[in-house]
């Protein structure tokens, strides 16, 4: 039977429109895989304070990494496209999304990928400027797919099942690499489109259980590497949120780096 397809922003987009959205306690769950694993970033647990210093919530329903002190990194399907915006507040520098601490700087200009028509198409990414530079540590991007293999970690402040509410705290957990033969030949059996060269996958293929969902779409999936952590991955989208054979699709960062930084230094 066919799942229903998830693109991982909380709420479809309109015009860039900044919306209010319900917050939820989440309790601490074990990053466990398997049918088992309490659905929680589905199956993952709270992350500590500094633990993702670049790590930003948006507030139309989508995560974010800062790039510069000046721009945020996040999907192409969470923005309308591109252009003035004034509407977009993003939150920095806390786990807690109630925090008295929080970092909040409203958004100046938005960039789309130029070449993005569809999440399934690729090019799933883009950029926010903002109002004032912020001093949160930045997100080095991976330059090469040497990074794209092993364990990475998600995060974000999405639904711990599809369909539920946002969460108040930042939440993390642990997925391995997935090829693109096996992840993408399962999407296109089910009628999907899949873009090797343009996307990344990662999850428990077999069990599920742990994933991104809705809300979580624009945040970073990381590597720690040898020489530091790297993003190679943006949430983008999948079937359903941690379904058996349905691994989660992220923006291949490797293969856009180089547009991804020229944008970014030269947004008006």
């Amino acid at each position: 039977m066919r799942l229903s397809k998830i693109l991982r922003s909380a709420v479809v987009v309109a015009a860039g429109a900044a919306l209010a959205l319900t917050l939820v306690d989440a309790p601490a769950m074990a990053a466990s895989p398997g049918p088992s694993a309490s659905p929680n970033v589905v199956g993952g647990s709270r992350a500590s304070q500094g633990e993702f210093p670049w790590m930003v919530r948006l507030s139309m329903g989508c995560g974010g990494s800062v790039l510069t002190d000046r721009v945020i990194l996040t999907a192409a399907h969470c923005v309308s496209g591109t252009g003035n915006n004034t509407s977009i507040t993003a939150t920095l520098g806390v786990v807690d999304l109630k925090s008295s601490s929080a970092v909040k700087v409203r958004s100046t200009y938005v960039y789309q990928s130029p070449n993005y028509v569809n999440y399934d198409q690729g090019n799933d990414w883009a950029l926010i400027k903002l109002a004032s530079p912020v001093t949160q540590p930045h997100i080095t991007l991976a330059s090469d797919t040497s990074a794209d293999n092993g364990n990475f970690t998600i995060m974000g402040w999405g639904s711990t099942r599809e369909g539920g509410a946002q969460q108040r705290y930042l939440l993390k957990a642990t997925v391995p690499f997935v090829s693109d033969s096996v992840c993408g030949g399962a999407y296109r059996a089910a009628g999907d489109n899949f873009v090797d060269i343009a996307m990344i996958c990662a999850g428990y293929m077999d069990q599920g259980g742990v994933d991104t969902c809705q809300g979580d779409s624009g945040g970073p999936m990381i590597k720690s590497t040898t020489s530091g952590v790297v993003q190679v991955g943006i949430v983008s989208w999948g079937e359903g949120c941690a379904e058996p054979g349905f691994p989660g699709v992220y923006t291949q960062v490797s293969t856009y780096s180089s547009q991804i930084l020229a944008a970014a230094n030269s947004l008006p």
